[in-house]
């Protein structure tokens, strides 16, 4: 008996012929393409793992492995018979478990079984970017350079090299070399979005993010991200419609449910744009952008770099934050101090000055009065640590620039400031809970 998905697809697992590496991809889209697909896919499974012999064993190893149940997939696949597309699944299923080393020998070993030699070289080198190990996969990709501007797989794994390396504009330009060669490559796609999305070419990103979910089966991470973006331009229904979308093929994503909520609480809010138009004088001082004061090369692009851009943002950071951060030294605090001084301010002097609004009096004082949990971790930027499109943008609309800055604020503060709903609250614990820091409570 075939699944639907099976069905659907023309791909039958546990038919009489092995599939091939590309039939196995293309079995785990349709798998991945709804909830439904899923569950009756692993209903399949269940039912043909009690087969013994190395076939069998190697279709239910394939099949585990594509319900991501990679530890039990291992299990299976090592008893199967060697073959290309054993090593290659039981090389990503180790993966995806951290286990790098081996990982490589199994793609090496596929390599053995008559896997093509391009497709191991690039799934090694995103073995070793995933390890941090970017030499070696420096080294891969270098010995794969034949393959410029011939291979659009070639040119998304440099990408993603290039942008764990920090060179954005490279990154960029090998999945735009990418979706040349192959201009329905996804991956390359939804990475060209996210960088566009992050670097603030909102309308570039919207037009990507477009391109992938018009194709099917649904990529659920572009639609979630292109709803990110429609919220905030405020523009709820089209952000409404992304998610429901995403439920319509999975009604139970954790993540849309929750995001779905914070979309409809954001179109019942009530927003007077007289009052966010009558700025005072205090604000308007503190909107004044750094650029417009005279400083060294340097400083300016430290202050960048940390995200400081307004003189507002100046003067919520203390001189020990400025210090912690790398390259940033005493010359260039004194160059600040001065230009500061000539104003009568000074760094640090508005630390309970955020933009989630005034605090209670009680409250405000337990701020400032609160000290950080960890000296070393209090100054690390916010910007350091791995969040989604969507948090991000909330927290850096809330001026939050350090760790310490986060922590000491509360669930509810964060809850009251517009469009931060429950799922960028929840990442937030998380994000937190992983250093052993937490959101300040009232008790």
């Amino acid at each position: 008996m075939e699944t639907t998905t099976q069905a659907q697809s023309g791909i039958n697992l546990f038919g009489e012929e092995t599939l091939s590496i590309e039939q196995i991809k293309k079995l785990s889209e349709q798998v991945h393409s709804s909830e439904a697909s899923q569950l009756a896919f692993a209903e399949q499974v269940e039912q043909n793992m009690s087969k013994t012999g190395g076939k069998g064993c190697l279709a239910a190893g394939i099949g585990l492995f594509i319900l991501g149940k990679d530890a039990d997939a291992i299990e299976k696949l090592q008893k199967g018979s060697d073959c290309k597309e054993k090593f290659m699944c039981l090389a990503a299923a180790l993966r995806r478990l951290g286990n790098y080393d081996e990982a490589i020998m199994n793609f090496h070993a596929s390599g053995k079984h008559g896997a093509d030699s391009l497709a191991v070289s690039l799934e090694k080198a995103a073995t070793y970017r995933m390890a941090g190990n970017f030499e070696s996969a420096e080294k891969e990709l270098k010995g794969c350079a034949n393959f410029k501007n011939v291979s659009a797989e070639f040119h998304y794994q440099l990408g993603r090299l290039r942008e764990k390396q920090g060179l954005y504009d490279e990154a960029a330009e090998n999945y735009k070399a990418a979706l040349e060669l192959s201009p329905k490559h996804q991956e390359a796609m939804f990475h060209l979005a996210y960088r566009c999305d992050l670097s603030g070419d909102e309308d570039a990103a919207i037009d990507y993010y477009k391109a992938i979910t018009s194709s099917s089966p649904i990529y659920t991470s572009a639609l979630l991200n292109l709803a990110v973006i429609y919220e905030d331009k405020a523009d709820y229904d089209k952000a409404e419609r992304c998610v429901q979308k995403v439920l319509a093929c999975h009604p139970n994503h954790k993540r849309a449910i929750l995001f779905l909520k914070d979309i409809q609480s954001s179109k019942t809010m009530v927003y007077d744009e007289e009052t966010e138009k009558k700025k005072t004088r205090k604000m308007q001082i503190l909107e004044t952008p750094l650029s417009d004061f005279e400083l060294s090369v340097r400083s300016r692009n430290c202050l960048k770099k940390m995200n400081l851009n307004t003189l507002g943002d100046l003067l919520r950071t203390t001189e020990a934050e400025l210090l912690a951060f790398k390259n940033f030294g005493e010359t260039s605090l004194r160059e600040i101090k001065v230009i500061l001084d000539s104003k009568g301010l000074q760094l640090g002097m508005m630390p309970e000055d955020r933009q989630f609004g005034p605090a209670e009096p009680a409250q405000a004082a337990s701020i400032a009065e609160e000290p950080a949990a960890d000296h070393g971790l209090a100054g690390k930027p916010i910007a350091d640590l791995q969040w989604s499109v969507r948090a991000k943008k909330a927290l850096l609309k809330l001026n939050m620039r350090t760790v310490g800055e986060l922590t000491r604020v509360t669930e509810a503060e964060l809850l009251g400031c517009k469009n931060f709903g429950v799922t960028s609250l929840n990442e937030v614990k998380r994000v937190l809970a992983n250093l052993g820091l937490s959101l300040r409570t009232l008790e």
